[in-house]
Formats: structure tokens, C-alpha cells, sequence
């Protein structure tokens, strides 16, 4: 027995690992490659890159905030404000419904800041030197406005809210649209007047918002955009014989 024992561990392990058959020593096996985990998983080849997943950054802050208002008046504008919802606004900027809740109670309130956001700050029209041209660069600056995105997300909203929410738009757009643009008429006006081509009186509120009431009666009731030559027309037709001396 102890003759058997020494002769199996000359000869080596049983299992002739190290040593082939005869005698000869046998070849050292290659370690197998190590694969990238990725690769194991995705059941892609060993030694194959494994191409990387493009991490999308969230949204905060200031362009968050941009891409709900975006999200919003396109929506409001493809579609109205009956069939926009919160969950749609919130998929389109690629946000949280959460999200808006936190900062608006509802979609009327989200639509207000949207537009109060979006529409520009009122424009001081400096002196031209004749109540003509600066009559129009005032029809112009404003015509812009209604004829934008944000005009006609205003344009929809006046065809389709209910009597509550139309209250809270009014109160909107009598502060940022019709009582600048008033404003700025009656500065102009006030100007003509110094200057002596605007007859003594004809700066008046009521005379100013002569502008504002045909920008909406064209925007609302007419089908036409508010383009140069309605621009002219009303200033040329309407606002300078209305007031020149």
C-alpha cells in the first residue's frame, strides 16, 4: 500500500492535470479573458465595447420653470384650453405632475404666469418728431404681440374660458396688454401736444384706447392678422384726424 502511494505521487494527480498520457508534460491553458459586466449582461460579445447610456439631466430652477410655460402655451395653442391638462403640460416639459402642483393650484393659474412670462416688457416709444410715426410704431409694437404665440394663446383664451376664469383674465390683460398700450398712446399724445401736431384735449383715455379696442376687435371678431397696412390705415384714418389740431 505505501508502494502504491508513492508511486501515485510521482506520477502526479490521477486526473493527469499538468501531465498527458506517456509522460510528457502537458501545455499551461490560457486564462479566459475577463468580460466587462456590461458586456455579460447584455449578452454581447467578449471584448466588444459596450456603448455607453446617454444619462438625461434634469430640469430645474429657471429652465424648468421655461420649459413648463413653453410646454403650456403649446399645448394651449395646438389644442385649447378645454383639452390642455396639467399631466400633458408635465410630460411636454419632461417633468413631474408633482412639479406643477408645487407651483401652480391649477391650469388656469399656470396659463397667467405662462403669458405674463412670455409677453414682453411695455415698450417706451421714444420721440420721433411727428405724432404720425409715433402713432405707428405703437400700432406696430403691439400688433407683433397679438400676431405671436402668445397673442393667440390670449386669442384662445378669450373664446373659451367660462365667466370665473374670464374675470381673473381681464384683470391679466387690462395690466399687461390694454393698460400699457393705453399708456403708451396717451404719451405720445402728451408729446404731439408740446410739440403743437395735437390739438389741445386730444390726450384722453378715451381717445387712447381707440388702439387697444380695435387690436382686439380685429384679433377676436376679424380673421386677418393685424399686419402694416391695418397698422396704417387706423393711424392714418382713424388716430390722426381724431387728434391733429
Amino acid at each position: 500500500m505505501d508502494q502504491m502511494v508513492r508511486r501515485q505521487a510521482a506520477i502526479g494527480p490521477a486526473d493527469g492535470v499538468g501531465r498527458q498520457r506517456g509522460g510528457h508534460a502537458s501545455a499551461a491553458v490560457p486564462a479566459a479573458p475577463a468580460v466587462p459586466a456590461g458586456a455579460a449582461a447584455s449578452g454581447a460579445p467578449a471584448g466588444s465595447a459596450v456603448p455607453a447610456v446617454p444619462v438625461v439631466s434634469r430640469k430645474r430652477g429657471k429652465a424648468l420653470e421655461a420649459a413648463i410655460f413653453d410646454a403650456a402655451l403649446e399645448l394651449l395653442t395646438s389644442g385649447g384650453f378645454a383639452r390642455m391638462t396639467m399631466e400633458g403640460v408635465a410630460g411636454a416639459a419632461q417633468t413631474g405632475k408633482a412639479a406643477l402642483y408645487r407651483r401652480w393650484a391649477s391650469k388656469a393659474d399656470l396659463v397667467m404666469d405662462a403669458l405674463d412670462a412670455t409677453l414682453p416688457p411695455p415698450t417706451a416709444i421714444p420721440d420721433l418728431g411727428s405724432v404720425r410715426g409715433e402713432l405707428l410704431q405703437v400700432m406696430q409694437v403691439y400688433a407683433s404681440v397679438m400676431n405671436s404665440r402668445v397673442g393667440n394663446a390670449m386669442r384662445v383664451l378669450m373664446a373659451e374660458l367660462d365667466h370665473e376664469q374670464a374675470k381673473n383674465f381681464r384683470e391679466f390683460l387690462q395690466g399687461r396688454v390694454l393698460g400699457p398700450s393705453t399708456s403708451a398712446v396717451l404719451a405720445v399724445l402728451r408729446r404731439g401736444a408740446e410739440r403743437g401736431d395735437v390739438r389741445p384735449g386730444a390726450a384722453d383715455p378715451l381717445v387712447a384706447d381707440v388702439v387697444p379696442a380695435m387690436m382686439l376687435y380685429r384679433a377676436k371678431l376679424c380673421t386677418g392678422r393685424i399686419d402694416r397696412e391695418f397698422c396704417e390705415r387706423l393711424v392714418d384714418e382713424v388716430l390722426v384726424p381724431l387728434v391733429r389740431p
